[in-house]
């Protein structure tokens, strides 16, 4: 009998998680069945142990609850605990390790699918939420020139900046102090795309030349790469490679072997 996987959050029904690890089952000859699971905001923790006490084997969480999944698990790997953050809970007799597979695969996707180069660059990340953090460590092992994260509530910012301080040069600031600054990388990481909506950031921000990154994807370009090409940017680029290469690390935990991505990044845009 397949084991059972499955990708929690709230909304989830636009999740492409199941067929992507379909694709992946099917590539290297795996066993195993993988659902949607739309959570209730309050019912992370119960959905959870529903799920372990069910015989599943495995988790992918996407948004909100990759902060509150950090403290439904007995162990973290060394990535999760840098991050503060879980995405991926693999479920065994010894208990639920949670990892965070984010930064791994937004870095793989931006710098080896698409030759972005973030070493000696001046990056900037919006938002200050769990899918945030998770990629900083990631980011920051990158060696960017400067790291900047900003955020509506700026002491969101702060506290993340403050907690990964000794990992490079990383700094903080609201959305309007952004006026008049430039970025070689600027990468979404906000909730706001999920909405089809932009981030609240000032007019003076200069996009002319630099390559953005959207960390949600959709059939279509997203709202803040329809924008950013609009205001001059060299290139605009979707999180549906993020996506794939995450899941990837996540199968990888899961059954000890990593898939080939590209095929299955190949089919999705188709």
């Amino acid at each position: 009998m397949p084991e059972r996987y499955a990708v929690m959050g709230n909304p989830i029904a636009h999740s492409q998680s199941p067929r992507i690890h379909t694709l992946f089952a099917r590539q290297t000859g795996e066993q195993m069945a993988y659902e949607r699971i739309l959570v209730s905001i309050d019912g992370f923790a119960a959905a959870v142990a529903e799920f372990a006490a069910s015989g599943g084997r495995g988790l992918n969480i996407t948004v909100p609850f990759k902060l509150q999944a950090w403290a439904e698990v007995d162990r973290r790997t060394a990535r999760a605990e840098r991050a503060g953050a879980v995405n991926t809970i693999a479920i065994t007799a010894a208990g639920r390790l949670g990892d965070n597979t984010d930064g791994a695969g937004l870095v793989r996707d931006l710098c080896c699918n698409h030759g972005v180069r973030v070493q000696a660059r001046r990056i900037l990340i919006l938002g200050a939420g769990g899918a945030v953090r998770g990629v900083l460590p990631a980011l920051l092992a990158e060696t960017p020139a400067e790291l900047v994260i900003a955020n509506r509530t700026r002491a969101r910012a702060d506290a993340i900046a403050t907690a990964l301080a000794g990992l490079g040069c990383v700094t903080a600031c609201g959305l309007p102090e952004l006026a008049g600054e430039h970025f070689d990388v600027i990468i979404n990481g906000t909730s706001a795309g999920l909405h089809g909506e932009l981030p609240a950031l000032p007019k003076g921000l200069k996009i002319a030349g630099t390559t953005v990154y959207d960390m949600v994807y959709g059939k279509t370009p997203t709202a803040f790469c329809s924008w950013a090409l609009e205001q001059g940017a060299a290139g605009a680029l979707d999180g549906l490679g993020m996506l794939v290469e995450q899941a990837a690390e996540s199968f990888l935990l899961w059954r000890g072997i990593r898939p080939q991505t590209a095929p299955v990044i190949q089919a999705l845009r188709r």
